[in-house]
């Protein structure tokens, strides 16, 4: 749980110098390892909005490739990492289902980038999920989350399926890894940073 004072001003002074706080979503189609993903790159406790899934769920909710999901994120998850002395990543988790779009919208405002993770297996399952950062006018790379048992996707192929452009980064990470996560989001990061300049 993030307590009072882990977010007040001095949350944002480190060794006398002010950091600049970067908001970065973690977006992707429904049960594709965002809360697993900021769960483990987080140097605070993550913030999670995990609720167990209903019956009710079961019809609106595609359960299709995804075995043993018994939660699902009602609202969103938010971590904090930070990359150096003077920058902190906060990180904004989004619900995967459709019924929560409009959480989505009000998450991008003020958002610098995206970080789209993606299931191989569930390629199609992402276009919707793009084409949603593409309206909210963000910058994005892709992040192929490796599944255990998932064949290895050429990455040409992919960057074709998923319609990219050339400069779109695209980096596979294993969603349960501090350091894979990690890397996934130095790639974004400095491909922000070179959008910037």
């Amino acid at each position: 749980m993030v307590s009072a004072q882990s977010l007040d001003e001095k949350a944002y002074v480190r060794g006398g110098e002010q950091q600049t706080a970067v908001k970065i979503l973690v977006v992707g189609h429904f049960a594709v390892g965002k809360t697993t993903f900021i769960g483990a790159i987080s140097e605070i406790e993550p913030l999670t909005t995990e609720e167990t899934m209903t019956r009710a769920a079961e019809s609106v909710d595609d359960l299709k490739g995804v075995q043993g999901k018994t939660t699902t994120t009602v609202a969103m998850d938010f971590g904090r990492l930070t990359i150096s002395d003077r920058v902190v990543l906060y990180l904004f988790g989004t619900p995967g289902q459709q019924r929560f779009v409009q959480m989505w919208e009000d998450m991008a405002r003020g958002a610098l980038g995206a970080l789209v993770l993606v299931d191989p297996e569930r390629l199609a399952d992402s276009f919707e999920v793009i084409d949603l950062i593409e309206q909210f006018g963000l910058d994005y790379a892709i992040a192929v989350n490796r599944f255990d048992g998932t064949t290895p996707r050429d990455e040409a192929a992919l960057r074709e399926a998923l319609d990219l452009l050339d400069d779109t980064p695209v980096v596979t990470c294993d969603a349960r890894d501090e350091k894979s996560s990690a890397d996934a989001l130095i790639k974004l990061v400095e491909f922000l940073m070179a959008r910037a300049h």
